[in-house]
């Protein structure tokens, strides 16, 4: 079964792209399944940053195909600008990027309403991009949607544009006492999308079971992380799509039975973008320093990333969710220098002592983290290629959380490049 997946087993910026990236040589397809350009993989390489929002990170190798999943929720201004910047860059998409003709699509009044929704809601806020992912999403479950397919037949674009135009402008005005937006000008706008993205628009269900049963190998890539899961994750304060593993087949049109190893990568300490709860989270120097060692700032917004200890029992929690086989974990060397390195293992709540990841966000608000604490190590990582070459403070770190986890790991990641990391297992092997 050549297919595997790759998800984000936290909440979110845990380093996806770098492992994709670093996979995509073995696989024939990497196939982006949900999320939004809210999602920012950074991959570099060969000394070049790569920052990707909607491209699947296979797109830097060459021999490499690249599909867009019905998942996916696309602004197709946001995707031309992308495929521009990178056709500058001298890489080609031509007969290998592919978008689901199933995919949704963002409008203008998806990111107008998504803004006066957050901008309404004050200290209550989400924390969104702005960028209409949310509201897109809604209009996807409320069967008032329009897909990629729909950019080609002007008359279904127009139909439905005006219909959403007249509910949205209705509630900006009223509700929010804001600007109303002009449909016709939509309009106009999408139908040129429609006509520049032709040649990519294609039935990505039929070519991505077409190559598994032709013997291909699939990757199969998440943006966000498990613990932004719609339904898995801290509600109200996750994304507007499942990130999860069962995602991965519903926004790939993939059966899971195809499966063959799911990917969970983590950072080898936590951090959280936006509103909710966190339970390890560290305020002080120690906060701030990680953030400047890891560089803890979001690809798409810039946003600073709140940073704290390793939480095992919401890791061990997404292990459990999303059938994670192995874990790719990144960062390791961002601690070292740190004296004393803390995991959570439990969580005090109302002076009872729980493993299990509570479902309300009330009750992990008050939860508190119940430590155990590991001695750090002082030598720089990077540049390290053997598992037993690094110190054994560091590998005493690392075997607590695999023996916690009981899942292998298959990338131990000692930097940003994709050079730099311990390879331990493969993409679509079964060690």
């Amino acid at each position: 079964m050549p297919c595997s997946v790759v998800l984000g087993s936290q909440w979110g910026d845990e380093g996806k792209g770098k492992i994709v990236d670093m996979y995509a040589p073995s696989a024939d397809i990497v196939m982006r399944y949900q999320g939004g350009h809210n999602a920012g993989h950074t991959v570099l390489a060969d000394g070049h940053s790569y920052i990707l929002h909607l491209v699947p990170s296979g797109i830097i190798h060459k021999g490499v195909a690249n599909l867009i999943g019905n998942g996916v929720v696309v602004d197709p201004k946001a995707l031309l600008k992308e495929i521009e910047g990178l056709e500058n860059r001298g890489i080609s998409f031509k007969d290998r990027f592919f978008i689901s003709d199933r995919a949704h699509l963002i409008f203008p009044y998806h990111v107008l309403i998504d803004r006066l929704k957050e901008d309404r809601a004050g200290s209550a806020k989400i924390g969104t991009t702005g960028l209409g992912i949310g509201p897109a999403y809604t209009d996807k479950a409320n069967r008032s949607g329009l897909r990629v397919g729909d950019l080609l037949d002007r008359a279904a674009l127009e139909t439905v544009v005006r219909a959403n135009v007249v509910q949205y402008n209705i509630l900006a005005e009223n509700l929010y006492n804001s600007e109303t937006i002009d449909a016709q000008g939509i309009i106009d706008e999408y139908y040129e999308y429609g006509k520049r993205l032709r040649p990519f628009i294609a039935d990505t269900v039929y070519l991505a079971n077409a190559a598994l049963k032709g013997g291909k190998k699939l990757l199969l890539e998440g943006a966000q992380g498990a613990m932004l899961d719609l339904d898995f994750g801290t509600y109200p304060f996750v994304t507007s799509s499942n990130g999860s593993s069962g995602g991965a087949a519903v926004g790939s049109g993939v059966s899971p039975m195809h499966f063959s190893k799911i990917i969970g990568v983590a950072k080898a300490y936590c951090t959280r973008v936006g509103s909710g709860a966190f339970p390890t989270e560290l305020k002080g120097e120690l906060g701030d320093a990680l953030r400047a060692a890891g560089k803890e700032f979001g690809a798409t917004t810039g946003r600073a990333r709140r940073c704290g200890y390793i939480d095992l029992a919401a890791l061990k929690y997404a292990v459990t969710v999303n059938g994670i086989t192995h874990i790719a974990l990144t960062k390791l060397d961002v601690l070292s220098g740190i004296d004393e390195i803390k995991v959570c293992t439990a969580y005090r709540i109302d002076g009872e002592e729980s493993a299990r990841f509570p479902a309300a966000v009330s009750t992990l608000e008050k939860a508190e983290p119940v430590y155990k604490s590991f001695k750090g190590w002082t030598q720089p990582l990077t540049g390290i290629a053997r598992f037993d070459d690094l110190p054994k403070q560091a590998r005493d770190y690392l075997a607590f959380i695999k023996e916690f986890l009981d899942v292998e790991y298959c990338v131990i990641s000692l930097g940003s490049d994709r050079n730099q990391s311990i390879v331990l297992s493969e993409a679509f092997n079964d060690n």
